[in-house]
Parts: C-alpha cells; sequence; structure tokens
C-alpha cells in the first residue's frame, strides 16, 4: 500500500493528474480502473478521478508498492545540457526569481524554436530545484522575443497560481521604455482603443465577428527631438503587442518593429542611430509577493545597445 499527504504545492490539482506523475510506471486507463473499483481513496472516502486535492488530505492506494513504483516508461533521449549561469537574475528567493531577459531570447518554444529558452536556462539554472512536487520552474508571464526587460518566474505551483490570478484580474503595475517614431505633440496621454484579439481563430470570426478586447496604455515623453520620442509607457491591460500597435495606431510605430512598424523608419534608424533590435524594453514590475502577499518591485536597466542608440538620436539627456 502506498500513502502520501497532499501538500501545499500540489493543492488545488486534480487526483488523476497527481497520480499520473506519481505512478508514471502504471498505464492511464489502469490508473482509472484503480480510483473505479475504489482501490485508491482520498481522507478514507472514495474519490473520483477529477475531484482537486486540498492540502492535507491523506490519499491511500491499494497494491504493491514495488509494481506501482517500478521503473516507468524508457525515457527520450535526453536534450543537451543548457548553462543557465550567465542569467541576470535581479531577484530570487524560494518562491520566484526575477530575471532580465535580454532581446532575442524566446520565453517558450514554439514556431521554429526549439530549445535555448528562457525556460531552459532557467531549469538549467536550478538543477535539480527546478521541479518541485511535479511542478518545473515556469516564466510566469508573456514577453515578446525581441523584448528585453523584467520578467518573473514561478518556482512552485502556489506562485503559478498567485501570478495567474494577479495578471489576470489585478493588472500589475508594468513601465516600458521604447523609441517611437515622429514628435508626440503633449508631454503625457492615454491610450484607449480596443484591440482584436491576437489569438482569435477564424472559425471564431465567421461565427461571431472579430472579438474586441479593452486596451489602455498611458505614455510620458521622456526625451524627443529629430525623428524620434524616447516614451515611458504604462499598460492597464496585457494584450498581445499591445505598445506596439497602440503606438503605430496612433502614427507613432516603435523604432525597429519589423511587423507593425515602418519599413523606411526602421531602415533609417538602423543606418543613423545603429539600432539592430525592436526598441522595446520591459523596464520595471510591481506585484505581490506570492506568500504574504508584500508589494515587490523589479528593475532591469535600460540594456548598453540601446543606451547607444539615444546617444545617437542625441536623447541621451533621458
Amino acid at each position: 500500500m502506498i500513502e502520501f499527504k497532499a501538500d501545499r504545492d500540489i493543492a488545488g490539482v486534480r487526483l488523476d493528474k497527481v497520480l499520473r506523475k506519481r505512478l508514471a510506471n502504471v498505464p492511464p486507463s489502469h490508473l482509472f480502473k484503480m480510483i473505479r473499483t475504489k482501490k485508491v481513496r482520498v481522507n478514507g472516502k472514495r474519490a473520483q478521478p477529477e475531484q482537486p486535492l486540498q492540502e492535507g488530505d491523506t490519499v491511500t492506494i491499494r497494491g504493491d508498492e514495488a509494481q506501482l513504483m517500478g521503473p516507468g516508461r524508457p525515457k527520450e533521449k535526453a536534450p543537451p545540457v543548457l548553462d543557465g549561469s550567465w542569467l541576470d537574475v535581479l531577484y530570487e528567493d524560494d518562491w520566484m526569481m526575477a530575471v532580465d531577459k535580454p532581446s532575442g531570447l524566446a520565453v517558450h518554444t514554439g514556431s521554429g524554436i526549439t530549445g535555448g529558452t528562457l525556460v531552459d536556462y532557467v531549469r538549467a539554472r536550478l538543477g535539480p530545484k527546478a521541479v518541485r512536487n511535479d511542478f518545473a520552474a515556469s516564466p510566469a508571464h508573456r514577453l515578446d522575443r525581441e523584448t528585453s526587460g523584467v520578467i518573473l518566474v514561478a518556482k512552485r505551483r502556489p506562485a503559478m497560481v498567485h501570478f495567474t490570478n494577479v495578471f489576470t484580474h489585478q493588472h500589475p503595475k508594468k513601465k516600458y521604455l521604447v523609441l517611437a517614431k515622429g514628435k508626440m505633440g503633449a508631454a503625457s496621454g492615454v491610450i484607449d482603443l480596443p484591440l482584436a484579439e491576437h489569438q482569435q481563430t477564424a472559425e471564431s470570426k465567421a461565427r461571431r465577428g472579430v472579438n474586441m478586447q479593452d486596451a489602455v496604455t498611458r505614455w510620458r515623453v521622456l526625451a524627443q527631438g529629430g525623428d524620434g520620442c524616447f516614451l515611458e509607457c504604462v499598460i492597464e491591460t496585457g494584450r498581445t503587442h499591445q505598445i506596439r500597435r497602440h503606438l503605430a495606431a496612433v502614427g507613432h510605430p516603435l523604432a525597429g518593429d519589423r511587423k507593425h512598424g515602418d519599413f523606411a523608419f526602421n531602415r533609417d534608424v538602423r543606418g543613423r542611430w545603429g539600432l539592430k533590435r525592436l526598441f522595446l524594453h520591459a523596464a520595471s514590475i510591481e506585484v505581490p509577493h506570492p506568500e504574504d502577499g508584500r508589494k515587490m518591485r523589479f528593475e532591469a536597466p535600460l540594456p548598453e545597445e540601446l543606451k547607444a542608440v539615444l546617444r545617437a538620436a542625441g536623447l541621451e539627456r533621458a
């Protein structure tokens, strides 16, 4: 017989998911049969596959422990060994990390990206501590591949649950530094412009039309002159490419933006100011800590390659 207590890190996770992780050698169909035939009980009572475990629950599994916990399925070929020691970690504790991500580093794998992502390097840096109670350390929010700056990583499942709630419902304060085309007509302003849902399927569009989402970006001029303006932007919503799409919509596309920007302007600033990337930097973020809710603020300095662009553009006073 096997018996274990649910701790805080697996609280809220479905029973069947916990069992599939702990009993990797047992086929899923047999696990469900064990639950159905009452060989798996929670707090001595009949269990259901979909029931979420609560902290302190006692899970009892009837059966031969040696067979249930035996060798797992053949493992796939190990991926290349990565070294995450070079990461610029701004803050770290038992619950989370704040990392200064460089431009060009993808956060997750995706189309055309198979390895060497922020996820890979974070887990390589943490080593055996990357996985805790079947949860692997993971970024808590998005940051585009070309964007540099602060990104938060959850090291425990409760931290990920906390940050998911924060980013979904509380809209933490995030500041970005950008270089945009032209001059702004005021010292500061607000762009309150709904944006089309970025990942809406063609079927969804055909059925109910384009889904527009509220989006608010506040901007403040830090310096401007010549053909560009250096801005601080605070977003009150987290839409995909929000700052890039908003500023392009009002006639001030970001320098180096190959998707929403101005091709001629990008070519010009590359030649005159030496800009070789998107000028978008996540400078700071404020969030409550996942353990006790205390306010945390993390800052990432502007990268040297972007400072050099400001100097070349005559905006270094900012």
